[in-house]
């Protein structure tokens, strides 16, 4: 994509932006039209830069970014923003389970009350394209033993970790408890055994929300470990370093370079450890 003309890149901009609308909109140039007059420099911007430079690039598809960009914007608090963008990743192929599925990470990696607000807004937005004021009942999630949350905890960390945990459940637990006390304890039933367990989202896409989650948080220490999860869970070396390029549009570029510089290292090591044991 590089070395295009400006009228190649505002094409594509268009594209994509008819893609955001479901196909709705008669004229997309109306609509950049729209964000010039509304907002000047930054709403050109907004539409070529953010659609034309980022979400055309062809790294991940428009469905993955918008499992980064929603679950970014939850975890900020960006209200308005999620509210469209919750309608945009359903047009780009998310379904509702989905969406309010990548909520639950929100909750365990930046916290339950932004996942609260998150689920408040995605749920009105619901509302709005059904025309209801209330949707139907939701089902729960499983109640389950803190002896089953433990081995269904123990088999994501086996995946997560390419099988470089403890073989002994009981042990692995207890490694974790040992190293952080009642965090670990907490963080392997609820995030491991509740969630991460979880078949409405599969690992890969579970591992593309986290490593999102993270890096608009800044969160380097975990992205060394989430990075190679990642890899573990079928994600690519060339779409974990597109959620960065995703990044500088939704977290800003510092947060980005932080994310970027986080990942490479990452992969050295994965690549230092490799060349030790060949």
């Amino acid at each position: 994509m590089e070395n295009r003309t400006y009228e190649e890149r505002h094409n594509d901009a268009l594209e994509i932006f008819d893609g955001f609308m479901g196909g709705t909109v008669a004229e997309p140039e109306r609509g950049a039209r729209s964000f010039r007059r509304q907002h000047g420099a930054l709403g050109s911007f907004a539409f070529d830069v953010v659609m034309g430079d980022v979400w055309a690039r062809p790294q991940l598809s428009r469905r993955d970014r918008s499992l980064i960009v929603i679950s970014v914007l939850a975890t900020i608090g960006s209200t308005e923003e999620l509210s469209l963008h919750t309608q945009v990743g359903l047009n780009n192929g998310l379904t509702r389970t989905e969406i309010e599925e990548l909520v639950l990470h929100v909750a365990a990696y930046a916290g339950f009350p932004m996942a609260m607000q998150a689920s408040r807004v995605v749920t009105d937005r619901f509302c709005q394209i059904d025309g209801v004021d209330r949707l139907p009942e939701r089902t729960g999630a499983e109640d389950l033993d803190d002896a089953e949350r433990r081995l269904r905890a123990h088999d994501v960390r086996k995946s997560l970790t390419g099988g470089r945990c403890a073989d002994d459940v009981d042990a692995d637990y207890a490694a974790m408890v040992e190293h952080l006390g009642d965090v670990g304890m907490i963080a392997y039933h609820w995030a491991f055994g509740d969630l991460w367990s979880r078949d409405e989202l599969n690992r890969r896409d579970r591992s593309l929300i986290v490593i999102a989650i993270l890096t608009v948080l800044s969160r380097i220490d975990e992205l060394a470990f989430h990075v190679p999860a990642g890899l573990n869970h079928g994600l690519s070396r060339e779409e974990i370093e597109e959620i960065m390029v995703q990044m500088t549009i939704y977290g800003g570029i510092p947060r980005a370079v932080e994310g970027i510089q986080a990942t490479r290292r990452a992969f050295e090591k994965i690549d230092a450890r490799n060349a030790k044991s060949s």
